[in-house]
């Protein structure tokens, strides 16, 4: 079963670094599109970070220069390094990935369940 599981969330105080990670599983070949979304109590869900074969190709305006996603094609994981956290940074947030499975099937914008991130002032 294909699964796309988030860690790496927690209580920060703001200023601090935390750095989330997803990862694939269930016949995974390689992960191209990847994306963290985020959703805060009340709030729509919005795109945070995305990239396509482990290139960055945009940042929400929000998190430029403190967010960076990447990631590790060995280990089917993709990763969202967030520094300088403000507590506007508090969500929940979603990994959301394009993945080749060993069938040769695509599943394109396959969920994962996501982790809390809260930082307090």
């Amino acid at each position: 079963q294909v699964q796309l599981v988030e860690s790496g969330g927690g209580l920060v105080q703001a200023g601090g670094s935390l750095r989330l990670s997803c990862v694939a599983s269930g016949g995974i070949l390689s992960i191209n599109g990847m994306r963290w979304y985020r959703q805060a109590p009340g709030k729509q869900r919005e795109l945070v970070a995305a990239a396509i074969s482990g290139i960055p190709t945009n940042y929400a305006d929000s998190v430029k220069g403190r967010f960076t996603i990447s990631r590790d094609n060995a280990k089917n994981t993709v990763y969202l390094q967030m520094n300088s956290l403000k507590p506007e940074d508090t969500a929940v947030y979603y990994c959301n990935a394009d993945l080749l499975l060993s069938t040769g099937r695509w599943l394109y914008a396959y969920w994962g369940q996501g982790t809390q991130v809260t930082v307090s002032s």
